[in-house]
């Protein structure tokens, strides 16, 4: 580093301002819909939605909690949250005893298929409705650009599909 800080120009700090204040409401607009509607905040929704999307639907706590940019700490909260209303459930890792899997049960799949039209109508209401086909493109342009350098990162796990990889439709989308 030469130590000369590059400051944003007025453009790139209006779009940031913009885009911080965009996303923030956006997750507490989904939030409240799926607290409302599903008894679930947007974090369970998510945990749900990404077990549902990989075979068995399992996956191991230290790779969930990557994925939702959790800690282990708060990943074990919500998780045993949703063991309690019966979405999901822990089970040992039969190669690695230092392991533990979660995996959605058949309760929480449709626990997750029962939310997910109103959390897709809260997207579309509140996201896709106010854009054109041509800047639907653009978002998804930007974001692929963007997050391949934030997916190079040592460690960084971005969510399945994310990255330009097809993800099967279901009640997780």
């Amino acid at each position: 580093m030469d130590g000369e800080t590059r400051w944003l120009n007025p453009d790139e700090r209006g779009a940031w301002m913009s885009f911080i204040a965009t996303v923030s409401l956006l997750e507490a607009a989904l939030d409240r819909q799926l607290q409302r509607d599903a008894d679930m905040p947007h974090a369970y929704y998510q945990i749900l939605a990404m077990l549902s999307e990989v075979p068995g639907r399992a996956l191991r706590m230290s790779d969930l909690a990557a994925i939702t940019q959790s800690s282990q700490s708060r990943l074990s909260h919500a998780v045993s949250r949703l063991e309690r209303n019966g979405w999901v459930r822990r089970r040992p890792c039969p190669d690695d005893r230092r392991s533990t899997f979660a995996e959605l049960t058949e309760a929480g799949f449709a626990a997750l298929a029962a939310a997910a039209p109103g959390h897709v109508r809260s997207v579309r209401e509140n996201l896709f409705d106010q854009l054109t086909p041509e800047q639907v493109g653009q978002l998804h342009d930007i974001c692929r650009a963007v997050l391949s350098r934030l997916a190079a990162a040592p460690g960084a796990v971005p969510l399945p599909g994310a990255c330009g990889t097809p993800t099967p439709e279901g009640p997780g989308r």
